[in-house]
């Protein structure tokens, strides 16, 4: 399995472990009715086979998942084994034996025990500190301390509101981008510049998103909020890539999936250069190469066109090779490419008509 996959299976694996402890749901009451009662606990989140050959003593329950019932089995000394899809307590008061050979940077015994085991099996593992009155989440090894939802929200607000101020600049580089479009004076730095905020704001996102599965049932409103602001984003992206990524030739073979996915792999300080953002879009990254004239395909100006089907845009694009020859064809001219029929042909004439002189008013009014 590749790095980058290997990497998007722990992501998952955590983002799914902290929607099982997330506020609102069974088993992070239960958690804090333990951690109310300042007993301590160590629950792992899975059983198999691997897990049984770690148990050592306790007892075999295989009962009903509750709140209530795991405050009680914490009490006893030892730790609870849960299964997967926290609905059943399958055994209480078990010694947990890792293996011993497993590194791990924990000092208590109980987090010594989690990171191991979590380590060992693959299953989360949660760890109630009683000396501490902390709840930490150990997912393949990797430590998470579940905090107060005040504290994300503030967290969470903040990036929301960071989120907002980029998407409106975004909103307007794209619409400079529009207009000069249509005027044919595009750039290879107005492409980047507009690559590099679909960018920013796509990683706000995805840290907000973060915030809302850790929020879980407080996090409803800050989802509604999130979806509103993004809507559009990951398509717009999308097309950007499809309108400006260089044809594959004997040097560039850049395609519009590999692009993206360079885009994705930019550190935090090398999205701030457009001379790299160029690069990762398949251009030279020698600054002079900024200012080379590009122009774009079209997709971004038809999809922008209400109801034109995907299928009639990938035609109209092959027929007519750029958005300039589009912008100069008739209802005729429109009408000699298969699907587009005489209403269409009017539709998309009318469409790219009403853009280009919204674009150029918003730009120069």
């Amino acid at each position: 399995m590749a790095a980058n996959e290997r990497a998007g299976t722990a992501d998952g694996l955590l983002r799914a472990s902290l929607s099982a402890v997330a506020p609102g749901t069974a088993l992070r009451d239960g958690l804090e009715r333990v951690l109310r009662g300042n007993t301590g606990g160590l629950i792992v989140l899975g059983f198999d086979k691997t897990v049984e050959a770690l148990c050592s003593g306790g007892f075999v329950l295989d009962v009903e998942f509750s709140a209530t019932r795991l405050r009680e089995l914490c009490k006893l000394d030892g730790s609870l084994i849960i299964d997967r899809d926290v609905t059943k307590i399958v055994r209480a008061g078990v010694q947990l034996v890792p293996d011993a050979s497993i590194p791990t940077e924990e000092t208590g015994t109980r987090h010594r025990t989690a990171q191991r085991v979590s380590i060992q099996t693959g299953f989360p593992v949660v760890s109630v500190s009683q000396s501490m009155h902390l709840i930490a989440l150990y997912v393949d090894g990797q430590r998470r301390v579940l905090e107060d939802s005040a504290a994300i929200l503030s967290r969470a607000n903040q990036a929301l509101a960071t989120l907002e101020r980029y998407k409106l600049r975004l909103d307007e580089v794209a619409g400079t981008l529009s207009a000069l479009e249509i005027e044919d004076l595009v750039t290879v730095r107005d492409v980047a510049a507009v690559s590099q905020r679909l960018e920013m704001v796509r990683r706000i996102a995805t840290e907000i998103a973060e915030y809302v599965v850790e929020l879980g049932t407080d996090g409803r409103l800050l989802a509604l909020q999130l979806d509103e602001l993004i809507a559009g984003v990951e398509p717009e992206r999308q097309l950007v890539a499809r309108d400006y990524v260089p044809e594959p030739s004997g040097k560039r073979t850049r395609t519009v999936g590999g692009a993206l996915g360079e885009l994705d792999r930019l550190s935090h300080t090398e999205l701030l250069e457009l001379p790299t953002v160029a690069r990762s879009l398949g251009y030279s990254g020698a600054p002079e190469t900024l200012d080379s004239a590009v122009s774009p395909r079209g997709f971004r100006l038809l999809a922008k066109v209400p109801r034109l089907p995907n299928t009639v845009i990938e035609r109209l694009v092959d027929h007519f090779g750029g958005l300039q020859k589009l912008l100069a064809a008739s209802v005729d001219d429109l009408q000699a490419v298969d699907g587009v029929g005489e209403a269409r042909a009017r539709s998309v004439r009318e469409g790219l008509s009403r853009l280009a002189e919204s674009s150029i008013l918003e730009r120069y009014v």
